[in-house]
């Protein structure tokens, strides 16, 4: 009995183009007579597309009612979180005058979303920010984000949003390793314990490197959103015209 693994990347808070994704996986699901599926989003719900609420919504719903889907955090999943625990508190891995409420990041259009509008002058009245959004954006939504998985790891492949240290074993990864790395990482051949499937840095096409597959190709600035299937070790992506496998290029 065949049981299939989807993959869905970086969604951005790009409801419209989710709700095709998950079309085309049924589809493909009951095309296949598989007798079982999951489906996991790779991270990075929300920020840059204009209905970060109704993705995070669509998601919860979906999964109080049953669905067999994953949800894992992302990068800016965490920079909201972060907001709401404290506005100013930095994260490390952004530049030093970029935060959640960066207009390259993202924030705003998720709090635009809920109907709450940021000021351009967002530095000087952040915690009038956080008072206005604690109204808005109902706590389950935070709680939902909070709560979010870092990686999910199956028998032959590790899901995760950003990647991992190859320095270090699967199981000893730091949390923002798995949420923001790109350097000694894009560009190491370095096989880890299993095939790691991420998303995060934007790529044209899903891409197999040999010890990973990127699976981002770029919802966030307008871009498709892309969905894979899993068998093992052996991955295709979903089109509208059925899979194509993907095989190593670099």
């Amino acid at each position: 009995m065949t049981h299939l693994i989807y993959a869905v990347g970086d969604i951005h808070g790009d409801l419209h183009q989710l709700h095709t994704i998950h079309e085309l996986i049924m589809e493909d699901f009951l095309f296949s007579k598989s007798t079982s599926y999951e489906i996991v989003h790779i991270g990075d719900l929300i920020d840059r597309r204009e209905d970060s609420k109704g993705t995070i919504e669509y998601l919860m719903t979906g999964m109080s009612k049953g669905k067999p889907w994953k949800v894992l955090k992302g990068n800016h999943d965490r920079l909201m979180e972060w907001f709401f625990n404290d506005p100013h508190k930095h994260d490390p891995n952004l530049k030093p005058d970029y935060s959640w409420l960066h207009h390259r990041i993202g924030g705003v259009e998720t709090l635009a979303s809920y109907g709450v509008k940021v000021p351009e002058n967002y530095r000087e009245c952040l915690d009038a920010i956080l008072e206005m959004a604690k109204k808005n954006v109902p706590g389950s939504h935070i709680n939902f984000i909070k709560n979010l998985p870092l990686y999910y790891d199956t028998e032959h492949i590790f899901f995760v949003h950003a990647g991992i240290n190859l320095d270090l074993p699967l199981d000893n990864q730091t949390e923002d390793d798995m949420l923001w790395i790109r350097k000694n990482w894009l560009d190491n051949p370095k096989k880890a314990s299993k095939l790691i499937l991420h998303g995060h840095s934007i790529v044209d096409q899903v891409t197999h490197y040999g010890n990973r597959i990127n699976i981002d190709t770029g919802a966030a600035w307008g871009d498709k959103l892309s969905a894979v299937v899993t068998i093992g070790e052996d991955v295709w992506k979903l089109t509208e015209t059925g899979r194509v496998k993907i095989t190593q290029t670099f």
